[in-house]
């Protein structure tokens, strides 16, 4: 998901923009309440790098969009490996196992008071988001939009993150 070369969607603004991995990055931080995955991690840091990139705290009712075409696969590898070998699995688990609760996490700790919505789309996450950012703000659901995308490994992993506040549109 990139928002440049041309693809600022109409009707609103890139406010602040961030990307995980940046030169110097190592792993993310772990997130309290979040265990053996670097999903939940990488959606926190790259979110909050954009977050603390805007000038101002987001006004107004702010959307949560994650866009993610694998969500949290490793933990759900950790899950479905743990009950085929009879295992207990940890409660942290039932949490983590909604991508909502990363989103919900994030909205709570910068007090984010609009919607908190999950993608998996099968095309562009870009116009995926977008398209979900337009009908929350036509909705009158939303002022403004936090997108985060999750890149992934044909096999899941996490390997990048981007951000992006978007804002300051007109309702079309």
């Amino acid at each position: 998901m990139t928002p440049d070369a041309g693809r600022t969607p109409v009707g609103w603004r890139v406010l602040a923009e961030a990307r995980w991995p940046e030169p110097g990055d190592g792993t993310p931080p772990g997130v309290p309440g979040f265990v053996h995955s670097a999903f939940a991690p990488l959606v926190v840091a790259v979110a909050e790098r954009c977050l603390r990139r805007y000038a101002d705290p987001p006004a107004g009712r702010t959307a949560v969009l994650l866009v993610s075409a694998h969500g949290d696969r490793s933990s759900a590898e950790h899950v479905r490996a743990t009950v085929a070998a009879g295992g207990r699995i940890g409660p942290l688990f039932f949490y983590q196992s909604v991508p909502n609760s990363v989103a919900g996490h994030v909205a709570a700790r910068w007090g984010l008071d609009g919607p908190v919505v999950c993608l998996s789309p099968t095309g562009d996450p870009w116009a995926a988001g977008v398209a979900e950012a337009d009908l929350l703000r036509y909705d009158g659901d939303a002022d403004q939009a936090l997108l985060v995308h999750v890149d992934a490994a044909p096999d899941g992993t996490p390997t990048g993150a981007v951000a992006v506040l978007l804002g300051g549109g007109t309702r079309q």
